[in-house]
C-alpha cells in the first residue's frame, strides 16, 4: 500500500522501471507520494486495479505481498496489526488462498518465460501454493523463512 517494494528496488537498480497495482485508491495516492519524494514518478505507472482484471505489460518480475490471512483469524491476529493495517490487504478469504490463486494465475499471464515471482505467504500455505505453482508452469526456487522461523516467501520462475 505504501509503494515501498517497488521504491526499494527502483533506488536499487536505476535502469529499471515499474508497475504498480493496488485496488484501494488511498493506498495508491500514499505510494505515489512516496515514489515522488524518491524522485521516482517518472520511472513507476500506477494503476487502480485488481489483479485478475490486469492485463497490461509484459514482465520480468512481479513481486505480490497480496492478502493471504483466512478471514475467521482475523479476529485472533496481534492488536497492532489490525488497528493499523486495512482489512483489504488481510483477508484473502475463507481459506486465506483467495487472493493468492488469482495472483499466481495472472501472473502466470504477464510474466516472460524465465520471469520470476516473488509472493508472500501464509505461515502455513506452502504446500497448496507450491501445488498451485507447479500447475501454472512455475519452477519453485526458494522459500523463505521470517524470523520466527515460519515459511513466508515463494521465489519461483516461469517455466
Amino acid at each position: 500500500g505504501s509503494g515501498c517494494i517497488i521504491i526499494s528496488i527502483l533506488k536499487d537498480r536505476p535502469n529499471f522501471k515499474g508497475t504498480a497495482i493496488d485496488i484501494c485508491r488511498n493506498a495508491l495516492n500514499v505510494a505515489k507520494y512516496n515514489a515522488k519524494i524518491h524522485q521516482l514518478e517518472n520511472r513507476i505507472k500506477f494503476y487502480k486495479s485488481c489483479i485478475d482484471n490486469f492485463f497490461k505489460g509484459n514482465y520480468d518480475l512481479i513481486i505480490s505481498n497480496p492478502p493471504y490471512i483466512n478471514k475467521f483469524y482475523l479476529k485472533y491476529l496481534e492488536r497492532d496489526v489490525n488497528v493499523y493495517e486495512p482489512g483489504l490487504a488481510l483477508e484473502g478469504g475463507i481459506d486465506g488462498f483467495t487472493v493468492l490463486e488469482k495472483v499466481v494465475k495472472q501472473s502466470s499471464k504477464l510474466l516472460k518465460i524465465g520471469g520470476k515471482l516473488v509472493l508472500e505467504i501464509g505461515f502455513d500455505q506452502k504446500l497448496k501454493i507450491k501445488e498451485l505453482l507447479k500447475k501454472e508452469k512455475y519452477f519453485v526456487k526458494k522459500i523463505i523463512k521470517d524470523y520466527g522461523n515460519k515459511d513466508r516467501c515463494v521465489i519461483c520462475t516461469k517455466i
